[in-house]
């Protein structure tokens, strides 16, 4: 007899760095969205969507790490040997687009879009290769004023999904300030190397907040080793190339014209840095006038965000709450979005400038910020009504009652499984569902249907044993007639939703 070959079989694991997200987030998720979106149409941008992937080329060069087609992003080859990368942001797709259409579109144009982008680079805790974001960019003026407005809507998006004043700041900088201060100190990157050595300058600072100054020197110099014991080389600086560095992002003050005046006595020997510092003071103008001062969008030079393709104004939204790490110790929750000008990626394309400027919200991240607050919270119970099946030889009057539900609007399933009574509870118990229905032969023998409020008899409903018990207890329950189905359910959700506090608001 022929011995059975053993069957392999693939093992269930996500791969590294990617998450599975459920329904309860999901919903979450859309929720703020639809804030957010409100919010980007009343300043009258535009949905625009893009694929996943591009040709590698249309990236470019401003990869998170190098130049080689698949570090930094996940890439592949075609069939007809091109290669192509899924989008590690979306602001070089919008780039690829606006340069394909430029001659229909409206100049300038606004558009605004979310959508996953993807990261080939080494996962870690809340670090992920796939994330949503979601941008608004204005396309075709080199008006600061555009700069500014993006900054108003990034403090106008946080207070509509529900972020309070004194929870969050934005915060504003300039790459010619950066510019400027590297080029007295002898970076200008003309030298050979420079390039590199500018952006390696760029990702120190970006990591200020997360591993503090003395890292940060660590980064500018040698290098550093970080607790897992991987090295990351260093920009090679020396002493007073570092010092000159440190003065210029410990530059900020308690407002705007205080900082500029820190930083004017930096850089104002350099003619980059003296345009940095007008574009500053116009957007302080605007900011002002529009009623937000340093206690929501603040000057702040330690801001200069890691991707080398910015060329003017740099912004980035921090939440300041404090909440806990995985080791419950105190941490602030740090940046949820940033952005900022970039003037040359249509030119890439055009071979002539096309000044740009956008902002990018991290949607995953400031879920979880809202997880955080406790924000997350609609006011409604998030399942389904779930009509229970009593007696399987009624599966069509129970549909009937489902469909009668939906057509009103109601979330509603039947049970489609075959189990009994306590199983079907513990379903609706796992669904969320905030309410069931029962139609058993005393309730169809009274023209009846029962109705049991989950949110306030869950805890009892774990204990029904059957149906006998479930009579002689009916915890958190009442009867309607059956033609008053919709409208008994409908008003208890209202009750429901009223009785919960609307956090989001």
């Amino acid at each position: 007899m022929a011995k059975k070959s053993k069957i392999i079989r693939p093992k269930a694991r996500l791969p590294k760095g990617l998450r599975d997200v459920r329904s309860e987030e999901i919903r979450a998720t859309d929720r703020m969205i639809a804030r957010i979106r409100d919010v980007f149409e009343t300043y009258g941008f535009e949905c625009l969507d893009t694929p996943a992937f591009e040709y590698t080329d249309a990236l470019g060069k401003f990869l998170p790490d190098a130049d080689r087609p698949n570090e930094g992003v996940f890439s592949f080859e075609d069939d007809d040997g091109q290669w192509l990368s899924l989008r590690y942001d979306l602001t070089a797709p919008l780039a690829r687009f606006v340069a394909q259409n430029y001659d229909a579109l409206p100049k300038p144009f606004r558009r605004y879009q979310s959508g996953s982008v993807f990261r080939n680079e080494k996962p870690g805790p809340g670090r992920y290769r796939e994330f949503m974001q979601f941008d608004a960019d204005t396309v075709g003026t080199p008006s600061v004023a555009a700069d500014a407005e993006l900054c108003m809507l990034a403090a106008e998006t946080l207070k509509a999904i529900g972020i309070e004043p004194g929870s969050y700041i934005v915060k504003v900088n300039n790459r010619k300030l950066l510019d400027a201060v590297l080029e007295i100190a002898g970076l200008d990157g003309a030298a050979e190397d420079g390039d590199k050595t500018r952006l390696t300058v760029l990702r120190a600072i970006d990591k200020l907040d997360r591993l503090g100054l003395e890292a940060v020197e660590f980064l500018l110099g040698p290098g550093r080793k970080d607790e897992s014991g991987d090295f990351t080389k260093g920009a090679e600086l020396d002493k007073a190339q570092i010092e000159s560095i440190v003065k210029f992002v410990k530059a900020g003050g308690k407002t705007r014209t205080a900082t500029l005046k820190s930083l004017e006595k930096l850089v104002s020997a350099s003619e980059t840095g003296c345009e940095g510092l007008e574009e500053l003071r116009e957007m302080d103008d605007l900011l002002s006038a529009a009623g937000l001062g340093a206690d929501e969008v603040a000057f702040d030079p330690s801001v200069v965000r890691g991707l080398d393709y910015y060329t003017g104004p740099v912004f980035e939204a921090e939440l300041t709450f404090e909440t806990q790490d995985e080791k419950g110790r105190p941490v602030r929750f740090g940046s949820i979005g940033g952005g900022g000008r970039y003037d040359g990626l249509v030119a890439r394309f055009k071979g002539v400038e096309v000044p740009a400027t956008g902002f990018s919200i991290g949607v995953s991240r400031l879920s979880a910020a809202l997880e955080a607050l406790d924000k997350t919270q609609d006011g409604t119970h998030s399942g389904p009504v779930l009509v229970l099946v009593m007696d399987r030889d009624r599966l069509t009057a129970y549909q009937a009652m489902a469909q009668e539900l939906r057509a009103a609007g109601i979330r509603a399933e039947m049970y489609l499984g075959t189990s009994g009574m306590r199983a079907q509870m513990k379903y609706a118990d796992k669904r969320h569902a905030p309410c069931v229905i029962i139609e058993g032969e005393d309730e169809r023998k009274d023209g009846n249907v029962t109705i049991k409020d989950l949110l306030e008899g869950t805890r009892l409903s774990r204990e029904i044993e059957d149906n006998k018990e479930w009579r002689e207890g009916r915890p958190a329950q009442f009867s309607v007639p059956r033609d008053e189905l919709t409208d008994a359910v409908g008003k208890l959700i209202a009750q429901q939703a009223a009785d919960i506090p609307r956090n989001t608001k």
